[in-house]
Parts: C-alpha cells; sequence; structure tokens
C-alpha cells in the first residue's frame, strides 16, 4: 500500500484495506507462547516501587501509550513491544525503540504512516474491541485491551506492574478518573476475575 492509499484507507475508514498492513493476530499470539511477560501500565504508584530489575528480566516487557519511565529502578529500562492508542512523536518511539508497535485504538485517524508500516506493525480489530467494550459496558483501556489480547495466548506468565486503576493517577498526565470515559472500577473488578481464573496473571 502507498501512503496515499493508506491515506484513502484511514479517511473512509477501510477496515479492510488498513488490515493488510498488520501481522496476523496469530501470529502475535504465536510470539507470546511459553513467555514470562511484563505488562506495564501507567499509574504513579509504580515509581514508588523498586521493581525495575524484575521487569527487565520478563522474556517479554510490553508498555502502553506514552510508557512514562521516571526511574530505570521503578520502571526498568526495556521496551519490546509498545502498545497504543494516541498519537506517539518519532522522537518519542525513538527513544522507547520498541520492536513492535500495536495500535490498539478503534479511532484509526489518529493512526499515522510511520507507524503503519514499522516493522511487525498489529493492528487491533474493530470486533474485538467492541467485544471487550460490551463485556465492560464502557470503553476499554488500551493497558486491558492488552490484558484481554494477551490472556488468549499460549504465554506462561503474565505479570502487570503499574496498573492500580486509576486509584493514584496516571504518570501521563494530570486528569482524573471522571475526565475519561473509562470505567476504572469496572476494569479493575474484571481483571480480579480474570486472574482468578487464569492462574497465569498475577498483579503487582
Amino acid at each position: 500500500m502507498t501512503r496515499f492509499g493508506f491515506l484513502v484507507a484511514r479517511t473512509l475508514r477501510d477496515e479492510t484495506a488498513l488490515q493488510r498492513l498488520s501481522v496476523p493476530q496469530s501470529e502475535l499470539l504465536a510470539e507470546l507462547a511459553g513467555k514470562r511477560i511484563a505488562l506495564i501500565g501507567n499509574a504513579r504508584a509504580l515509581a514508588q516501587d523498586q521493581l525495575g530489575t524484575e521487569i527487565d528480566e520478563a522474556d517479554l516487557v510490553i508498555r502502553i501509550n506514552r510508557a512514562p519511565m521516571p526511574a530505570a529502578t521503578s520502571h526498568g529500562t526495556r521496551t519490546d513491544w509498545l502498545a497504543l492508542a494516541v498519537r506517539l512523536g518519532g522522537q518519542d518511539r525513538q527513544h522507547l525503540a520498541p520492536r513492535r508497535i500495536l495500535w490498539l485504538s478503534p479511532k484509526r485517524k489518529r493512526l499515522d504512516w510511520q507507524i503503519a508500516t514499522s516493522p511487525g506493525f498489529y493492528l487491533h480489530p474493530q470486533t474485538d474491541y467492541r467485544a471487550l467494550k460490551a463485556q465492560l459496558g464502557a470503553p476499554p483501556t488500551t493497558g486491558v485491551m492488552m490484558i484481554d489480547l494477551i490472556a488468549r495466548s499460549d504465554m506462561a506468565r503474565l505479570e502487570l506492574y503499574g496498573f492500580d486503576f486509576f486509584a493514584s493517577l496516571s504518570l501521563s498526565g494530570s486528569r482524573t478518573a471522571e475526565q475519561v470515559p473509562h470505567d476504572f472500577s469496572g476494569e479493575s473488578a474484571w481483571v480480579n476475575r480474570l486472574a482468578m481464573a487464569d492462574r497465569r496473571i498475577s498483579r503487582h
């Protein structure tokens, strides 16, 4: 697909055309098989912990959106995959240096050509987003979409860091829970139920 073709597909919301830029979900899930995965949320409370070394020891480290990393001691240093639902400038992407970018937002108009043509790019299907939204009764966060996706794989472990569902607010900004369109208590309960049913998943 050319850049012009991408812009046309994005404008027309041609999901079939846009999906041609993405690796298949089956390929993504296969890469997770047998791995211990560290998924890093953006809760401010994580900055008070000393979990950076533990995070970096995971087989795969996945960060979310702007992926603030105030200190290596609390957040580690690696970013293998970056899951996005916001625009992120080229300089920020270069600093994080992920080897794969995943676009989880249903808002395709925010997706840019550089991300869509990056190595190993993955575009999360709209059907998956809508199914999870129906379960939660509210638009899901990027973090919960990633948890839902990873839980479908044959991964060995999923360790969640920096997920307190806005109890300590976010390192990415100053908004309160009331200012964002997510049901954080509902998401917390959903993750707790999932972790109870799937012992591979744990929250730190």
